[in-house]
């Protein structure tokens, strides 16, 4: 375990990217293989493997080479259970058995943080018919934790953050809004991108939903990539969700709407079809003020939704890559150890880091130049000019002694109204005696 993520905290290592998966199985070992021989479409193995309702035979957890089971002490193969399947670990049991945790360890920090542990809690609730009607209350569930925590799994909960569009009872929206209440009171944020369904039912009678959840508190947050669906069907209701996690280091600014090129028409037909919730009967200023949360989300969301995106700020590099930055960490390591210690090795490494760091900002910037010429539009006829024109030249000569406006208003007096030299002296004849 500490060699697998202490490797990456090296400066000069590409750090790649670790996925979470996390999926209900319905007791089926057939879907449980499916599962894990696609994680060959991955591009990185999983490091976590949860599994709401596995498949057990003879009370036997199942298992997948390169991986370990895990279950709470109470599990029983006839039960519908969560488990985990990891590489390895240390396990943390809960008082339900439909909750397990995994902290993972590592001395050097994960992926380079200050952070040298991370809780993972696999969740399954099922419905029951007492208070708070599912089998596991919500303060049992998120705790305060001072590392990086991710609770993920089979809620079974509705909720319009995260399914903006479906239509909720009211019961429905008091027993979700509880959870989420105490998930956002303890600085736990919603990983699930709205409107992507989790579980598709069997039957052709009920709709999509968004079953399967993943929050993340404030310590995570800076380390989770993306979620996303991206794996194919196994044969389940519920689809695989994957959460990729990736230190901060080499993680892209997020983008920004480009409001500029927004296309109005487009928006104004979204406007029309665009429903807000309807308000509570009984306003209370908990209920008023949740029920505005959750609409300006949804209209933000709506209208963010439709501009493209541009770089972050004016001074980006659209052409710099997680690569160069690995590179450039090289170099500047190098340079460092050679200012210490100027020997003729470190020398040589400097040269050699320095020779392939500029190498490669030229060959970015050679296929960034390529693939803007080859996707160039009307719109990008002038800047493509600009680019390939370079700079036009300075229209006013350079003045080099003045430092401020009374100096430059100086020097083009003198430059343009030049003073007229002095007159001589006027000779005075002395007398000559002889």
């Amino acid at each position: 375990m500490e060699n697998f993520f202490t490797r990456y905290t090296d400066s000069s290592a590409v750090f790649p990217s670790f996925p979470i998966i996390q999926h209900n199985c319905l007791g089926s070992w057939d879907i449980f293989l499916s599962l894990f021989h696609s994680f060959t479409m991955l591009p990185h193995p999983p490091l976590l493997v949860a599994i709401q309702d596995p498949p057990s035979r003879r009370s036997v957890l199942p298992r997948f080479p390169g991986f370990w089971s895990f279950a709470p002490p109470s599990w029983q193969p006839t039960g519908r259970h969560s488990c985990f399947s990891y590489l390895s670990c240390s396990t943390v049991f809960h008082d339900s058995s439909e909750m397990l945790s995994v902290d993972v360890f590592s001395p050097e920090g994960l992926f380079g943080s200050p952070h040298r542990s991370l809780r993972v809690t696999s969740v399954y609730l099922l419905r029951t018919n007492r208070p708070p009607y599912r089998s596991i209350p919500h303060e049992g569930i998120f705790s305060f934790l001072s590392c990086p925590h991710l609770a993920l799994g089979d809620f079974n909960l509705h909720h319009p953050l995260a399914d903006p569009c479906r239509s909720l009872s009211e019961r429905e929206f008091i027993i979700s809004t509880r959870y989420f209440d105490a998930a956002f009171d303890l600085r736990f944020q919603l990983l699930n991108t709205p409107e992507v369904y989790t579980r598709f039912p069997f039957d052709t009678i009920s709709r999509p939903s968004v079953l399967d959840l993943a929050f993340a508190n404030t310590a995570l947050s800076p380390l989770v990539s993306s979620w996303d669906t991206l794996l194919p069907s196994t044969g389940s209701d519920h689809v695989p969700c994957v959460i990729t996690l990736k230190p901060p280091a080499i993680m892209l600014p997020p983008p920004t709407p480009h409001w500029a090129l927004l296309d109005l028409d487009a928006v104004g037909k979204a406007l029309d079809t665009f429903t807000t919730l309807p308000s509570p009967a009984r306003p209370t200023p908990n209920s008023l003020s949740r029920w505005f949360d959750i609409s300006s989300t949804r209209l933000t969301t709506l209208l963010t939704s439709h501009p493209p995106s541009k770089c972050p700020c004016p001074r980006s590099k659209p052409w710099w890559s997680p690569r160069l930055s690995s590179l450039r960490r090289e170099y500047h390591k190098f340079a460092r150890m050679s200012r210490l210690d100027p020997s003729p090795l470190n020398w040589s490494n400097v040269k050699s880091s320095r020779r392939t760091y500029f190498k490669a900002i030229a060959s970015a910037k050679r296929a960034h130049w390529s693939d803007f010429r080859s996707s160039a539009t009307p719109r990008s006829l002038w800047t493509a000019k600009r680019f390939a024109f370079g700079r036009p030249p300075q229209r006013f000569p350079e003045l080099p002694g003045a430092s401020n406006a009374a100096e430059v208003a100086e020097t083009l007096l003198d430059h343009f109204f030049p003073s007229k030299p002095s007159p001589l002296p006027l000779l005075r004849l002395t007398r000559y005696e002889e």
